[in-house]
């Protein structure tokens, strides 16, 4: 049975709000309505130009930037462009990534290195650019980054995502040390199954099945759901969490 959709409430009043990756129908997208709803002025940002175009016009009052977290360029154009449509910045949401599925044995470098370049290094480079902006702007702000409980568990042929999200996890607990002085919160969600139809279109219903049946409450996450708990951890009342790894599941270590 899935909680109903709880409506906003202000959480993130004032705040203007940076989301990567967020022209899909997964987490990045649900988690730029949620902050809409949670009444924070909204940049979204995706590679895929239209997409993006059309995430924006289906959203309604956000601001679109292209951006490819891999161009370290781009992602500075992104911050930029964000203080130059708002005057600032409050709250990044780190939800770049990619996937796939390969067996080590036949994984080239290529495959590895780009998984590598989007999920982990790419969020870095956000991290870096975001948490300048902060400073400059006097200190303050909230980065949550997404990782995913596959940092924590072992699977099949996800070696090279598995090593990107648990570097997440471990680029979330010591930029926060890093961020602290300058009153920035850092903080990280791992999901586990959060249903959208391109995760449906490109896994087999075998592995669905088999995520599906790990989950304590026998389905997957719907995205929102997720999004939930990042708009907490960017809100005011997450205020002392910092550093910290939330599993939007019951996989944990």
């Amino acid at each position: 049975m899935i909680p109903p959709y709880v409506p906003g409430h202000d959480l993130l009043a004032g705040k203007v709000v940076v989301v990567t990756a967020a022209a899909g129908t997964g987490i990045g997208s649900a988690a730029a309505k949620r902050c809409l709803e949670e009444g924070a002025e909204v940049v979204i940002s995706d590679w895929h130009e239209r997409r993006l175009k059309e995430k924006a016009a289906e959203l309604g009052d956000v601001h679109a930037i292209p951006c490819d977290v891999t161009q370290e360029e781009q992602v500075q154009a992104l911050v930029d462009g964000a203080v130059a449509h708002y005057g600032r910045v409050d709250v990044l949401i780190n939800n770049a990534g990619l996937g796939g599925a390969k067996s080590v044995l036949e994984m080239t470098d290529d495959e590895w290195s780009k998984v590598l370049d989007i999920t982990l290094t790419g969020t870095f480079r956000c991290t870096r650019a975001a948490l300048k902006q902060f400073v400059a702007q006097g200190g303050g702000g909230a980065i949550v980054n997404n990782a995913s409980v596959i940092g924590w568990r072992a699977q099949a042929g996800q070696a090279h995502y598995a090593a990107a999200k648990a570097g997440v996890m471990a680029l979330t607990r010591c930029s926060a040390l890093d961020a602290a002085e300058h009153h920035v919160r850092i903080n990280a969600v791992a999901p586990s199954l959060a249903m959208h139809p391109f995760l449906a279109k490109v896994t087999s219903d075998e592995l669905l099945d088999d995520l599906t049946k790990r989950e304590a409450f026998g389905r997957a996450a719907e995205p929102w759901e997720v999004a939930n708990v990042m708009v907490f951890l960017a809100s005011d009342y997450a205020g002392y969490l910092t550093g910290e790894v939330v599993s939007v599941s019951s996989q944990h270590p």
